[in-house]
């Protein structure tokens, strides 16, 4: 394996696990995330910056959906920018509604460090897992 598909590849195994330091060990100080457009918490795009995105992106997610995690699929690219492709999977809190959404993420990386992510997913199967279609 490459060292940024390791990384990126690491990056999923700490969000899994909870482990937000090592997850944010890997961002950049000042790293560019981006929302789909559509999605939920696209309503802060951009987030700059590690604190960002831990209040606007991850706890809003454990807000949303019980459950969620990301099923990694294939990863393609390299070595600065990787593209996974994979599934969203969770329950809706609010509806009870099951969440299975098709969802890519695109990664720049520098220095060994994710300087910039760009999410598209399904926006429709999101939307009606929390009853918002």
């Amino acid at each position: 394996m490459t060292e940024a598909r390791d990384l990126v590849l690491d990056l999923y195994a700490a969000f899994a696990a909870g482990d937000v330091p090592r997850l944010l060990g890997h961002l950049h100080p000042q790293v560019r995330w981006q929302e789909a457009e559509g999605f939920p918490l696209a309503d802060r795009n951009p987030y700059l910056g590690r604190e960002a995105i831990v209040a606007g992106v991850f706890a809003r997610v454990a807000e949303l959906w019980d459950g969620f995690r990301v099923q990694v699929g294939e990863i393609v690219g390299g070595p600065d920018v990787l593209t996974m492709f994979g599934r969203y999977h969770g329950t809706g809190r609010a509806t009870g509604r099951r969440l299975d959404a098709q969802a890519a993420h695109t990664w720049w990386l520098e220095r060994g460090r994710v300087v910039r992510f760009q999410q598209m997913v399904d926006t429709a199967a999101v939307r009606a897992s929390l009853g918002s279609c």
